[in-house]
Parts: structure tokens; sequence; C-alpha cells
């Protein structure tokens, strides 16, 4: 499946243009090399890397799937490797007053 195809599948990306230019910025990365095509084929497996406004997500390709549906369905084909908040720094520091 393409690369742009399964970011709008996963509800990752708005509209299929949209995917197609995250594609092709060169900032995301599969399997730890970067791509720059939206026509980069991906599969079971592959461990994706996308950025999110002031953070990065990492995720594994559970199942591709077979339609834009339900978020609930997006989410059931995907795994997020990186649990943890998005800055570690600012999430330790509290403001209790």
């Amino acid at each position: 499946m393409r690369i742009d195809k399964l970011l709008w599948y996963l509800r990752l990306a708005k509209t299929r243009p949209v995917a197609q230019a995250m594609a092709e910025d060169g900032h995301m990365r599969l399997n730890g090399r970067r791509i720059d095509r939206a026509h980069q084929r991906i599969s079971t497996g592959d461990v994706l890397t996308v950025p999110f406004g002031t953070g990065v997500r990492v995720i594994e390709i559970v199942s591709l799937p077979v339609r834009r549906g339900p978020a609930v369905e997006a989410q059931a084909c995907y795994r997020v490797l990186d649990g943890g908040p998005v800055d570690p720094i600012a999430a330790a520091i509290r403001n209790d007053a």
C-alpha cells in the first residue's frame, strides 16, 4: 500500500492531498530511513515515524486497512510505540500553584 493512502486511511491526515504533502516533505521515516515520495510502499510490520505539530509519533503497522473507516477501526491497524509524553522534560515539571 502507498504511504499517502495509508496515512489517509489511518486518519493521520485529513485529506489525501495532505497525506501526499506529508510524505513528500521528507520529515517522515519508514524503518529508520527517510522517505520523500508519496508512492513509497509500506507493509505490515513496518515502523513509521510521523511528525505532528511539536511532537513525533512512532507507530508500528499491525495490519493494512482496506478502507477509510471510523477512527476505532483505523486505530486497530497500528500500535503506538512511543507511549510516553512528547516532551518528557516538560511533562516532569508540574505547576501545582
